[in-house]
């Protein structure tokens, strides 16, 4: 079975952010390929969307409708609906991921 996978606005609105932080940062070679890769690691979803492991952070409060993969240091949250694999979140996992993740996905 294969599954459609979506990004929600929030996680295309991230891989903006990114793509343009890693241009001014390192150079637009490097943000091409950092991109390339997580829209890869997304698309990997489309077969086999329950391989991620639950975020850590959302075990603790009890919350396992949501899993991540990773394109290190990067982490893309997602959560399987049906036959859709909805991607929430693209992040830097160096970042304070209890307040990303609540502000993105527990604040309504």
């Amino acid at each position: 079975m294969t599954y459609e996978v979506l990004l929600s606005l929030g996680a295309e609105r991230d891989l903006t952010e990114l793509h343009r932080y890693i241009c001014e940062s390192d150079s637009p070679a490097a943000a091409e390929y950092v991109l390339d890769r997580l829209l890869e690691t997304a698309d990997r979803l489309a077969e086999s969307p329950n391989r991620g492991a639950f975020p850590p952070e959302l075990i603790a409060l009890g919350m396992r409708e949501f899993r991540q993969v990773f394109f290190k240091p990067y982490r893309l949250i997602y959560q399987t609906l049906d036959q859709r694999v909805i991607i929430h979140l693209i992040a830097d996992g160096r970042r304070d991921m209890p307040a990303l993740l609540a502000r993105r996905l527990l604040d309504p």
